[in-house]
């Protein structure tokens, strides 16, 4: 296994993908963790940040994948410092990657039509051009547990589900959706063979 030293909590440039050099100043995390068997997603709607914590912590995750564009929200602990440093607290890492985000153009056009189907078209469209990036979520998501999220408490209408789909569909481990109280399958193979389809 290849060990990888990385910074927590910094955002992360497309071309540096998820992984960056580690400044001397930064707390130092390695993603060395064995093989994981799931991608976890989960929403923080209804958590607050001590609740979200220990959810995450006690579904094993041990890197938590932030896939807003802009890792900003009006609940306490959910900004992207503030986050952070939450997690790391718990010994969790913390990784913005806002290429996985949805593009604020197809979140805007969502917002003023309400239309999903096309939501959904516009976005998968959007994440099939990033395989670079999906690559490397995949390349890190079998060191260790990861957890990609966002704001919406349901999986089926976020854009996180679609981008764990892709990352399925290059090889990474089975997806489960996290909510309060269980973990569901988000369908094997055939949903991330769905993503696959619309590159």
């Amino acid at each position: 296994m290849v060990r990888r030293t990385v910074s927590a909590g910094r955002s992360v440039p497309v071309a540096m993908l998820l992984y960056t050099a580690p400044r001397p100043t930064e707390p130092k995390l390695e993603s060395s963790m064995s093989a994981s068997n799931h991608l976890y997603t989960l929403g923080y709607e209804g958590f607050d940040i001590d609740s979200f914590v220990a959810r995450v912590q006690g579904a094993g995750v041990k890197a938590i994948v932030d896939v807003r564009e802009l890792p900003l929200s009006r609940k306490k602990g959910f900004s992207k410092s503030a986050f952070r440093e939450a997690l790391a607290a718990a010994g969790v890492e913390y990784f913005h990657v806002p290429a996985l985000g949805c593009p604020k153009e197809i979140r805007e056009r969502y917002k003023a039509d309400g239309d999903w189907a096309r939501y959904t078209k516009d976005f998968l469209a959007y994440i099939g051009n990033q395989d670079v990036i999906v690559r490397e979520l995949v390349a890190l998501s079998k060191t260790t547990a990861a957890c990609l999220v966002c704001f919406e408490a349901d999986y089926t209408m976020c854009h996180r589900t679609y981008v764990a789909r892709a990352a399925r569909s290059s090889g990474a481990p089975e997806v489960l959706h996290l909510n309060a109280r269980t973990a569901l399958p988000d369908g094997g193979r055939r949903a991330g063979a769905e993503v696959g389809k619309s590159r």
